[in-house]
């Protein structure tokens, strides 16, 4: 009985010691595995890292030759929202690279405005259409815009055109006439200006449609929610066309640039004053019109593409949590600036009623 037990003993702890044994090779070769695994992941992310890199320097430092766009894409160029700020000075770079451009704005003083700018400056053709795409008449509107643009070879589509908040704020402190505008302008004008002008380059098997997105559409933006949205929207929308049409000829683009210096800025003294952060129009529209061709979604300013790669980076929640904060503060400047402004008209106009007062006092007295 004591032998029998002795070999029971032995043969448990032999197997203990083979089991050991297997799991000792085991883990040694999943930890092998896993060493494998992990440096095929930091290769994959060096290797990621230096293709965007070497990208940036690509696009930023050596863009698109200038000579050859309208044997690219075609003899015109249309630009929505080209009358003032990025939308012009697009339009302006495009001129330079030899494309004659329309024009498409509300107001029709800084159209002439800038069609006169353009043509004095490159000997290209400048035409513009008067077009409110904030209309309720919306159908009217685009039927009107297809027809003037019926005789034009339109080689490029740059819809530009967007509306933002009066400065940051929450949905119910909106609008409902604002949120309209939001909705036809920055959703409407890019999905109904694509539909009209598409057909034809795919007929020619060549031209160029660009949407221009917002940073604030890398996530969803506490305080700017619809805008955001709407901005978002486009990603989406051109990501869908290039796949639907990726053997058409034609190039897709999706301009996602920060913070520049326009009129949509006018709510915050703080924002014009960024430097590189916030460039003006014309150094962004610069660099941004050599990316077509080079980059299918890019930030269009070396600065804004490190912004870019940091708020893709940031996890959602830290993107909200810090994107109210940030907005936050510049509604309150907003309406400092607005409480500011209307003290100073109400003293204006106080000082504007003494002095009539005066004025009367003295012509009584005189009689």
């Amino acid at each position: 009985m004591g032998i029998y037990s002795m070999s029971i003993t032995d043969s448990v702890t032999l197997l203990g010691e083979e089991i050991a044994r297997e799991a000792s090779y085991l883990f040694a070769y999943f930890r092998n595995v896993l060493a494998i695994v992990g440096m095929i992941y930091v290769a994959y992310k060096v290797s990621r890292c230096t293709s965007r890199i070497v990208e940036a320097i690509q696009m930023h430092l050596i863009g698109q030759r200038s000579d050859k766009w309208v044997e690219k894409y075609g003899p015109w160029a249309v630009v929505t929202g080209g009358s003032e700020g990025v939308g012009h000075a697009y339009a302006y770079e495009l001129a330079a690279r030899g494309l004659n451009i329309v024009l498409l704005s509300r107001n029709e003083s800084k159209l002439k405005a800038a069609k006169a700018d353009i043509e004095s400056s490159y000997p290209v053709t400048v035409e513009y259409i008067v077009a409110d795409f904030a209309s309720e008449a919306q159908t009217e509107l685009y039927k009107k815009i297809e027809q003037k643009l019926a005789d034009k070879d339109v080689g490029l589509l740059v819809n530009n055109v967007g509306v933002m908040y009066d400065y940051p704020d929450v949905l119910l402190n909106i609008s409902s006439e604002k949120l309209w505008q939001l909705i036809h302008v920055n959703i409407g004008a890019a999905t109904m200006m694509t539909h009209m002008l598409l057909p034809q380059m795919i007929k020619r098997g060549k031209g160029g449609i660009v949407v221009i997105s917002s940073g604030s559409a890398t996530h969803a933006t506490p305080h700017m929610t619809v805008y955001s949205a709407t901005k978002r929207y486009l990603d989406c929308f051109i990501q869908g066309l290039a796949y639907e049409y990726r053997n058409s000829g034609i190039t897709f683009q999706c301009l996602v640039p920060f913070f520049i210096v326009t009129s949509m800025m006018d709510y915050s003294k703080i924002l014009t004053h960024l430097g590189m952060i916030a460039p003006s129009a014309a150094v962004y529209a610069k660099s941004a019109v050599g990316t077509l061709g080079q980059s299918f979604c890019t930030a269009g300013y070396f600065p804004h593409t490190l912004q870019l790669w940091i708020a893709k980076a940031v996890p959602n929640w830290l993107w909200m949590w810090g994107s109210e904060k940030v907005n936050s503060f510049l509604r309150r400047e907003a309406l400092d600036r607005n409480e500011l402004q209307q003290q100073k008209g109400d003293k204006d106009k106080i000082s504007k009623y003494k002095i009539e007062i005066n004025r009367e006092q003295s012509l009584e007295q005189s009689h």
